[in-house]
């Protein structure tokens, strides 16, 4: 299916600024202020009522107030003890507190349990408090705890801890009570929980360059109210799960299969999938092998296979590894498939099938002085002025891709970017990111025919210096290894490469070879590189590396597999 960006309106800049950190000391309030009005302009009709109240009661309080809210806000946890919050710019902690506790944003008299005492407090201070309850108080802090927790076993406000233990509290603890409308505003914002405000920070300092990419009115992860319920659901499942939690309790918390976001079902797949993993390294197989046909995860079905297999289900397990071979999800999926099938066939008395034999790889087999790094060793060993030899592994391929088709990689879909700290689009790992963009890919890749392609690379390399991409790794980049590789490297080799790059991101942007040797000084219609896997000793082929070798081979490119043994070894047998 071919498309376009829609012609929608879009903005000629984002509509955020980041505060300037080095100057201005309440920078995190002046960046938490723009995150609601970024929120609010963008979800207006999405956001609920508590959402509403807590922007609206923010608004109304006192600077000092607001920049003693954020500043908790982006610590750690919730409760907090009064004597850690000390900010010169904030003034007067209590004045600041005040209104905080006025509008219910904050509870100076929080119930405590006694695991979040010893959180909060250290353990002298607990054996202070504690002193005439403790049998043994130079135990560990652990242990210190193990031996109260029978008799204080209850959550209490600190006025009843004080009474519980007969001492006063060593300071007074307040806790937020806004915490989840935050956490929902920052996940409307940034459209995961994996980014944190820290984020202005870093853009600010120059740590992280995004791209500039414009927005347009639906430019948002959240299309309806539900979407974002039902993410916080997932997450609050794949936490619960991770935590230890009831496997049952955690797959009927989980939301029905969400048939109208592809993005949202494959989080949902995924929670579905650790939890069959689970299951299947409990030895629960029957569970194991149930859970994964409901996960929907790409490696899922060939994980079934095993289970089933191992279960002495041979011939379902036949069943699903033919419909792998002949409609894969992926290359590895048909690899994986291929070296199952022949186990099958023999438990069920049937004939070995028929393997396609891959081209043959070229193997070279070096003798070297040992050292810390093969591929270095290696590198060194072949490295020569007139053949230079590069250790690029999965960056350099990567990174012409990603320089050539740089405007489709950051074009302005919709649900592609929703702020400005992505370092590439939302949807990069899933299968639409191609469909949706195919023609703006194939008008790249052209020109690798029309002859424009060395300029184009050569412009984005210059222009886009340092910003984030999730492609390009600067640092394993420099003029000379470009220039090489522009001068060297055929058209064709790249359009094949970048086209197999693009059916399956996710699987194909690893598994390249180690090294590149280039002969710039070879006569045109010769090969003028050479691409090298290096292997040490005892060292075997991964199968993302045998899937790229393979594919190499099969389209004529030079790719050695080089193993290597240390001469001192050689010496000692």
């Amino acid at each position: 299916m071919n498309s376009t960006p829609a012609s929608t309106a879009v903005h000629d800049a984002p509509l955020l600024t980041v505060a300037d950190s080095l100057r201005d000391p309440r920078y995190y309030l002046v960046n938490f202020e723009n995150v609601l009005t970024w929120v609010s302009e963008r979800y207006n009709d999405l956001l609920d009522d508590d959402e509403r109240d807590f922007i609206t009661r923010f608004q109304g309080l006192p600077v000092a107030s607001k920049a003693l809210l954020v500043r908790m806000v982006m610590r750690k946890g919730e409760h907090f003890r009064l004597d850690r919050l000390n900010y010169d710019e904030i003034g007067d902690i209590d004045a600041a507190l005040a209104p905080l506790i006025e509008q219910g944003l904050v509870d100076n008299s929080p119930c405590l349990t006694l695991d979040r005492l010893f959180d909060l407090f250290t353990r002298d201070e607990l054996v202070g408090l504690f002193r005439d309850h403790l049998p043994r108080p130079r135990d560990r802090k652990a242990l210190l705890k193990e031996a109260l927790a029978p008799t204080f076993d209850q959550a209490l406000v600190p006025e009843a801890w004080a009474a519980a233990a007969g001492r006063a509290m060593v300071a007074d603890v307040v806790c937020l009570t806004v915490m989840p409308v935050c956490e929902r505003l920052r996940l409307m914002f940034f459209g995961n929980l994996r980014q944190q405000f820290s984020e202005f920070v870093l853009a600010d300092q120059g740590i992280y360059r995004f791209e500039v990419v414009p927005f347009t009115p639906d430019s948002r992860a959240f299309q309806s109210r539900a979407d974002i319920e039902r993410y916080w659901q997932i997450h609050d499942c794949r936490e619960r799960f991770e935590a230890g939690g009831d496997m049952d309790e955690v797959l009927a918390a989980l939301p029905e299969c969400i048939g109208d976001s592809v993005w949202l079902e494959a989080r949902r797949g995924r929670v579905i999938h650790a939890i069959a993993r689970h299951c299947e390294r409990q030895g629960e197989l029957v569970r194991a092998a149930e859970l994964y046909g409901h996960s929907g995860q790409a490696e899922a079905r060939i994980r079934r296979i095993r289970v089933l297999e191992r279960l002495g289900e041979h011939q379902p397990a036949l069943a699903l590894c033919t419909a792998a071979q002949h409609a894969p999800a992926s290359e590895a999926e048909r690899q994986q498939a291929a070296r199952i099938q022949p186990r099958l066939h023999r438990a069920l008395g049937m004939a070995k099938p028929l393997s396609q034999a891959d081209a043959p790889v070229r193997r070279c087999d070096l003798a070297l002085p040992r050292s810390g790094s093969v591929e270095r060793t290696v590198r060194e060993h072949l490295d020569s002025p007139e053949a230079p030899v590069f250790y690029v592994e999965n960056t350099l391929i990567n990174a012409l891709f990603g320089l050539l088709c740089w405007e489709a990689i950051f074009a302005p879909l919709p649900g592609a970017f929703f702020h400005p700290f992505q370092s590439g689009p939302a949807d990069l790992m899933r299968p639409e990111f191609y469909l949706q963009r195919e023609q703006l890919f194939q008008r790249c890749l052209a020109r690798l025919e029309e002859g424009t392609w060395r300029e184009t690379i050569q412009q984005r390399y210059r222009e886009k210096q340092g910003i984030q991409s999730p492609f390009v790794h600067w640092g394993a980049l420099d003029d000379e290894l470009l220039s090489l590789a522009l001068e060297c490297l055929p058209p064709a080799h790249l359009r094949a490469w970048f086209e197999r790059l693009l059916t399956d991101i996710r699987a194909n942007r690893a598994g390249m070879p180690d090294l590149i040797r280039f002969y710039p000084q070879a006569p045109e219609g010769t090969s003028r590189y050479e691409m090298i896997e290096v292997k040490g000793p005892g060292d075997r082929l991964q199968d993302n590396q045998k899937r790229w070798i393979a594919f190499c081979a099969r389209h004529d490119m030079p790719v050695t597999v080089c193993h290597v043994r240390w001469q001192s070894e050689e010496g000692a047998s």
